[in-house]
């Protein structure tokens, strides 16, 4: 399994931004997609998670309500909209699959395959 994600940047308090993360080599049609965040002297932290089967979310409290995740099949594609983005959001972003299929969790200990993060900087 390779997973690609893409779209970070610097972006103004308020701002919005789109991360992509781009999936291959999966063989199963059952699995979860999550977005993951560390900032620098923080542990990781779960942002979001997508299920395959049907799209069913799961987010983070601190981003409920400004940060969408979506998928693409056709492309094998999970995205991360963020919006009303905050200083706090501001961390490497990652994107990684569970071990177990479908599994709408953000801990850490269910995912064993990742990409190799996108640096996203809320400054002003």
């Amino acid at each position: 399994v390779q997973l690609q994600a893409s779209g970070g940047g610097l972006v103004q308090p308020g701002g919005s931004l789109r991360l992509s993360c781009v999936a291959s080599g999966i063989t199963s049609d059952y699995y979860t997609i999550a977005w993951f965040r560390q900032a620098p002297g923080k542990e990781r932290e779960g942002v979001s998670c997508i299920s395959s089967s049907d799209g069913s979310t799961y987010y983070a409290d601190s981003v409920r309500g400004r940060f969408t995740t979506s998928r693409d099949g056709a492309k094998n594609t999970v995205y991360l909209d963020m919006r009303n983005l905050k200083p706090e959001d501001t961390g490497v972003y990652y994107c990684a699959k569970a071990s177990v299929g479908l599994v709408l969790s953000l801990q850490v200990r269910w995912y064993d395959d990742w990409g190799q993060g996108t640096q996203v900087t809320v400054s002003s």
